[in-house]
């Protein structure tokens, strides 16, 4: 069906053929390309590697393993874990990089090499290109018996990860406590089952009712958390009495909220919330992709900071934080990166920090989430089939749209006064993606509709 090569890894579709697919011989090819780019940087031979609990991961597993100790490479294998968790085993371990295997977000039918490097942050966009550069030469040479790597197994770093998240400064375990929550948590069958109510109740919430909690990979639903993915979690909230919900996906890098009526706090809102608490107690400048709502800027500059875009894409959004020196950012998908823990989206802090946040309001979620202004944003998304000109198109909607203001760091990103809409191609799947903003629900529809009609004619 798909196989992509992007900052955000290689991905795609198990099963196939070798090429187009996520095939054994892709799997091994890629392994191979990133080990010996590793071995070229210097004497560190240690890689670190976890998995979600996708249906293919243990096959993924074994065929990364073997390849890397084929190497000469040693492998520290952290099992079922999370993509935050092997981002920060990568510095415990000082190792020389990391592979995490997920497909974060995608049905259960794809899987992904996510690669790290030795600061446990994805690699650069030009450190990739090298990568695959190797791969598609077959630029890498295995090693003789003598000078096999090791392989060793840990399984305590979800632990150290949930032990981190409680001893952050800003994380205020006592005041959580002291509300007494009761949570319902979606872990989409997935390796947040293993963290993420055991970090409930390391900050003081006791009474978790847990949603599709067999790590099996045949996720109930999909695995996305998008309000259209999360009707079961409103429900069992509504059920329960609950007094919060709460979403990951699979790799557990993203987070959003359900309040205690059922209704969405919004993905988008995730960052905004927890980026209003970090400035209240740290200010400083904020970064976000420029997909995401322009209530982080408003909140940011409330605070006496500034608010930076970056292009879609965990690795330029962490880029961007550096060279701005943000004390916090993250994407508008629910992706918290809290510099000072580690340059990753991270659930498991964005959970600390949200419901420290919570914590500190006199009501509940939904009282909480009217802090925060209405702004709508409309996803969608278009197909693409193999060979359209993507490019070609986008140059058409530049030209039908010349006397607006218009982006083009990243896709399209055109602007009607308050209003934006912006047009890019995945890093994670063949599709177009459409996203608008508005103060009014309808009219974010029409302005991504009016797009998407455009793309569709322009096809």
């Amino acid at each position: 069906m798909a196989l992509i090569k992007s900052i955000s890894g290689i991905r795609g579709t198990i099963g196939g053929l070798p090429g187009d697919n996520l095939t054994p011989l892709d799997i091994v090819k890629f392994a191979a390309a990133y080990g010996s780019w590793i071995l070229e940087k210097g004497n560190n031979r240690k890689i670190v590697i976890g998995r979600d609990g996708r249906i293919s991961g243990a096959m993924v597993q074994q065929l990364v393993v073997n390849t890397l100790i084929g190497l000469g490479i040693d492998v520290v294998d952290v099992g079922l874990s999370t993509t935050p968790t092997v981002e920060l085993a990568v510095v415990w371990e000082k190792a020389a990089g990391g592979i995490i295997i997920t497909a974060s977000h995608n049905p259960r039918e794809w899987n992904a090499l996510k690669l790290l490097n030795e600061q446990g942050e994805f690699i650069s966009g030009e450190d990739g290109a090298i990568v695959l550069e190797k791969a598609q030469k077959d630029d890498f040479s295995f090693t003789g018996v003598e000078k096999l790597g090791t392989y060793a197994t840990n399984d305590t770093y979800l632990q150290q990860h949930i032990d981190t998240i409680v001893q952050y400064p800003l994380v205020e375990v006592e005041t959580i406590k002291k509300k007494q929550y009761k949570a319902v948590v979606d872990v989409v069958n997935s390796t947040g089952a293993l963290c993420i109510p055991a970090l409930l109740k390391a900050l003081g919430v006791e009474d978790v009712i847990v949603l599709n909690g067999e790590v099996n990979g045949r996720f109930a639903h999909n695995p996305e958390p998008l309000p259209e993915n999360l009707t079961e979690l409103s429900a069992a909230v509504r059920a329960h009495k609950a007094d919060i919900g709460i979403a990951v996906d699979p790799d557990v890098d993203r987070l959003c909220f359900v309040c205690e009526d059922g209704s969405m706090f919004g993905e988008e809102y995730t960052l905004v919330a927890v980026a209003d608490y970090v400035l209240s107690r740290r200010p400083g400048n904020t970064v976000s992709n420029m997909s995401s709502t322009k209530a982080l800027k408003e909140i940011t500059l409330k605070h006496g900071g500034q608010y930076f875009p970056s292009a879609v894409g965990e690795v330029n959004v962490v880029q961007k934080m550096k060279a701005v020196q943000a004390v916090i950012g993250g994407e508008g998908n629910g992706g918290i990166i809290v510099p000072d823990l580690h340059y990753g989206r991270d659930a498991l802090i964005g959970i600390g920090l949200f419901l420290s946040s919570l914590a500190s309001h006199k009501n509940g979620m939904r009282s909480f989430r009217a802090k925060y202004p209405d702004y709508f944003i409309s996803k969608n998304k278009i197909e693409l089939e193999k060979g359209i000109d993507v490019r070609g198109i986008f140059e058409k909607i530049k030209k039908k749209y010349r006397n607006q203001p218009v982006n083009n760091e990243d896709g399209l990103k055109i602007e009607f006064d308050s209003d934006w809409v912006h047009l890019r191609t995945s890093n994670t799947e063949p599709i177009i993606r459409i996203y608008a903003e508005s103060n009014f629900e309808t009219t974010a529809n029409n302005i991504a509709h009016r797009l998407m009609q455009d793309i569709r004619e322009f096809m």
